[in-house]
């Protein structure tokens, strides 16, 4: 394993293990998670930083093991589950659209707001086929799960997101003497 493969697992353990502990700061009250979306920051990072693959990986396991390892936060079967394709989607396409897109402010939105969107429609997709029929998943509950209880969870991504990865790019460009 090459320095460059080290550091890219390095920093995909870092961001699993950012999934883990920042949804703590929502005090693992469900209705705040599902509006601050803490647990999508880190993977969406990862897709950034690391590439595809690390993200598309480090989406799909962090729900499931912050549901292991807290005992059901979020419960595993339909949250984690389902949490478990959009979060890989989102480390998946940020990682893949980063890489072919230009390393500025405009591509990373173009990046971002695309894995956003794909994420929330394979979300919807798999709680349309994992629920029980006639179990109150419509349409305006993938709307109202998606895109309108999440609000405020989707305009601090699309705030601190593109601040970070910008701010990292640049220093990829110009390190910094330590």
């Amino acid at each position: 394993m090459n320095n460059k493969q080290l550091k890219t697992l390095v920093l995909a353990a870092l961001f699993l293990a950012l999934s883990y502990v920042l949804p703590f700061f929502t005090g693992n009250i469900p209705q705040i998670g599902s509006m601050l979306l803490p647990m999508h920051i880190p993977v969406l990072l990862c897709g950034f930083i690391c590439g595809g693959p690390w993200g598309a990986v480090v989406g799909l396991i962090a729900p499931v093991m912050r549901s292991v390892l807290t005992g059901g936060f979020p419960p595993m079967f339909p949250t984690a589950f389902a949490m478990a394709f959009e979060l890989a989607a989102y480390g998946f396409v940020s990682g893949f659209l980063a890489r072919r897109l230009t390393k500025n402010l405009k591509g990373i939105y173009v990046a971002l707001i695309s894995a956003m969107l794909c994420g929330r429609v394979l979300w919807g997709v798999v709680m349309a086929f994992i629920t029980v029929k006639g179990s109150g998943f419509t349409f305006a509950a993938f709307i109202a799960g998606a895109f309108t209880n999440a609000l405020p969870g989707i305009i601090l991504q699309l705030v601190a997101i593109p601040v970070i990865v910008l701010t990292l790019y640049k220093l990829e460009k110009n390190p910094v003497e330590v």
